[in-house]
């Protein structure tokens, strides 16, 4: 059988060229998404920002916890309630702080997290932030929308549905998401939950090793 190799050559080349160019992709995305976060944060990427959704204000000095999340996450939900028991138990010793990181795979991690937004508007972030979680398994995964039932949860919740409904069709809402999105990629965030303790990631591995973490921080021995 006779060989083609100028054919052979030419397909290596063009396998060669589109793995480059995804390469060049991926690097490119990467960089313009820590320059969008760092143009925003004056230069640093930070973990936490001024509007930044507190859960659990301790004041200076206590230990800060930050959690980038994402509402449809089954592992977030899973990790939810060990999240609330810890918040009790340290309560006055810890900053708890919640980011958005929406996934892509989810058909409405970007819906949940902009009718938290659109709650935190009204100051009900962690009234919605409990409902979306407390309810995970009756929309998560869904393959359609599910705005209408988390618009359905703010009218449950008492919200201002004329303001509600505003702050949903707002672009800025979305875009306040889409920059926690952000930040949390510039800081290597690339699944949920992820956490960081006083600025440090995180190693989840264990369902105690968050609670270890603090344990350790309050001990003095970080």
């Amino acid at each position: 059988m006779k060989i083609n190799w100028k054919a052979t050559v030419i397909t290596a080349a063009v396998a060669v060229a589109v793995v480059a160019g995804a390469v060049i992709y991926v690097l490119v995305d990467q960089n313009n998404t820590r320059v969008a976060a760092e143009e925003r944060g004056g230069g640093s990427i930070a973990v936490v920002r001024d509007d930044s959704h507190v859960l659990d204000d301790a004041g200076d000095g206590a230990i800060t916890i930050v959690e980038f999340l994402d509402f449809e996450c089954e592992a977030c939900g899973a990790y939810y309630p060990v999240v609330e028991e810890l918040r009790v138990k340290y309560e006055g010793q810890i900053n708890y702080v919640v980011r958005y990181f929406p996934l892509p795979g989810h058909i409405n991690s970007e819906n949940s997290a902009v009718a938290a937004e659109a709650a935190a508007a009204q100051g009900r972030f962690e009234d919605m932030y409990n409902r979306l979680f407390e309810t995970q398994a009756q929309w998560g995964e869904s393959q359609q929308s599910q705005a209408e039932l988390f618009r359905s949860y703010a009218t449950e919740l008492g919200l201002g549905m004329t303001a509600y409904d505003e702050a949903v069709a707002d672009p800025a809402t979305l875009e306040r998401v889409r920059s926690d999105l952000d930040d949390g990629r510039a800081l290597g965030v690339d699944r949920t939950p992820t956490f960081f303790v006083d600025g440090e990631p995180l190693v989840i591995e264990r369902w105690n090793d968050l609670e270890s973490a603090i344990t350790t921080r309050l001990d003095g021995t970080p």
